[in-house]
C-alpha cells in the first residue's frame, strides 16, 4: 500500500501551479446551502462574516458539513485583529480574509494572527479545528504551513504603503476590493474609471514584484478571462443569492416572466 499524498491547501496548490481559484460567496446562515455550494466546482467557500449575519456557530457547522467535500472553507473576518482570526481559525477554516488591511502594520498583524509562536501570535486551543483538519499529524505545524492569508486592499490610502504591504512575510495574496476602493477614491463604486484602474495597476505591480498572488471579484467568464490576462488568479465569485437570481433569469427570461425590480426587492 502506498502512502497517501500529503494534504496541501487546494487553493494554494492551484495558484502555485498558475491555475485560477474560484470562491463562491456565502452570505446566508444556511449550512445546507453552503454544503451544496461546496460540491458545485468552486475551489473554496468565501464565508462572509464582515457583511452578513453568519455567526461562529454557523461557520463551525459549515466546516463540519463540508469536511469531506472538495471546496476549502475560507472566512472573511470583520476586521484585522488577532482575536477575529483566532476565532475563525479555531473553527477549522483553512484561509482567512482580512478586510481593509491597508497598512504594513495591519498586514503584519494579519500574518501573525494566522501562525503560532514563534512565527506568529496565534494562541493554542484549536480543539475543534484539530478534529476536522484534513491533514494527519500535528495540526499546529500543518496549520502554520497551509492556512492561506489574504489581505484585502480597498482604501486609497493603502497605495502609499502598498510596496511594504506586498513585501510582508506570511501574506499569501493581495485581494483588491474594487468597490470599496472606488468609493475611497470618490467614485461612488463606479468601475472602469481611470483613477480606479490606475490604483488597481499599482497594487497589481506591487503584488507581482513581491511574489504575492493577486485576487479580485469577478462575476462573468469574460471578466475572469480579462482579469487573468492582467495577472489575477484568485476570484471571489457571486453570492448564493446572486447565483439563485442568475439561474432564475436564465430560466424565466426566455418565457417572458419578469421578476421584482432590484430596487423593490428589499421590500420583500
Amino acid at each position: 500500500m502506498t502512502d497517501p499524498q500529503p494534504w496541501c491547501n487546494p487553493v494554494r496548490a492551484r495558484l502555485a501551479a498558475g491555475q485560477p481559484a474560484f470562491g463562491v460567496t456565502i452570505t446566508i446562515p444556511s449550512v445546507e446551502a453552503a454544503a451544496h455550494a461546496a460540491t458545485l466546482g468552486f475551489h473554496f467557500l468565501w464565508i462572509e462574516m464582515e457583511h452578513s449575519p453568519i455567526t461562529l456557530e454557523t461557520l463551525r457547522l459549515i466546516v463540519l458539513a463540508t469536511h469531506a467535500r472538495p471546496a476549502a472553507v475560507f472566512a472573511r473576518v470583520p476586521l484585522v485583529e488577532l482575536w477575529t482570526a483566532k476565532r475563525v481559525l479555531d473553527q477549522g477554516v483553512s484561509g482567512v480574509i482580512f478586510p481593509f488591511a491597508g497598512t504594513a502594520e495591519k498586514a503584519a498583524r494579519a500574518a501573525a494572527s494566522c501562525r503560532y509562536p514563534p512565527a506568529g501570535k496565534r494562541g493554542s486551543g484549536a480543539g475543534a479545528a484539530v478534529r476536522t483538519w484534513p491533514a494527519p499529524g500535528s495540526y499546529y505545524d500543518s496549520a502554520d504551513q497551509h492556512v492561506f492569508t489574504i489581505c484585502v486592499i480597498e482604501e486609497a490610502s493603502a497605495l502609499d504603503e502598498i510596496d511594504a504591504i506586498a513585501a510582508t512575510p506570511g501574506v499569501d495574496a493581495l485581494f483588491i476590493g474594487t468597490s470599496d476602493l472606488s468609493f475611497s477614491l470618490g467614485l461612488r463604486g463606479r468601475q472602469g474609471e481611470p483613477a480606479l484602474e490606475s490604483a488597481i495597476a499599482r497594487i497589481a505591480e506591487a503584488a507581482h514584484r513581491h511574489g504575492k498572488f493577486l485576487g479580485r471579484p469577478a462575476g462573468t467568464p469574460d471578466q475572469v478571462r480579462r482579469f487573468m490576462d492582467q495577472g489575477f488568479l484568485l476570484f471571489q465569485m457571486p453570492t448564493e443569492i446572486g447565483l439563485m437570481e442568475l439561474g432564475a433569469r436564465q430560466l424565466l427570461d426566455p418565457l417572458g416572466i419578469e421578476g421584482i425590480p432590484a430596487a423593490q426587492r428589499a421590500l420583500y
